[in-house]
């Protein structure tokens, strides 16, 4: 989601920018068309480093001490969201 939300506010960000010619007394366009399209390029790499941080965690490691034996007994589970 946060990847098409960065999409999103560059395409606004860039429609302000280079596509509208409107004056504003109270405001700059231009500014915010580039506050946006930084925004949105942030919001779109930090989605992707976090996506990509996600799908490289595929299996979970648990490790416990069996209460009778002593031993110790190492599980891997492999997350189903994940494949």
């Amino acid at each position: 989601m946060s990847i098409g939300l960065g999409i999103f506010l560059f395409v606004v960000g860039a429609i302000l920018v280079w596509a509208l010619n409107i004056q504003v007394d109270w405001v700059d366009l231009d500014l915010v068309g580039y506050i946006l399209m930084g925004a949105g390029a942030l919001i779109f790499v930090l989605g992707l480093v976090l996506l990509t941080r996600r799908r490289s965690s595929i299996s979970t490691t648990r490790s416990a001490v069996d209460p009778v034996s002593g031993e110790r007994v190492v599980q891997r589970e492999r997350s189903i969201d994940d494949v």
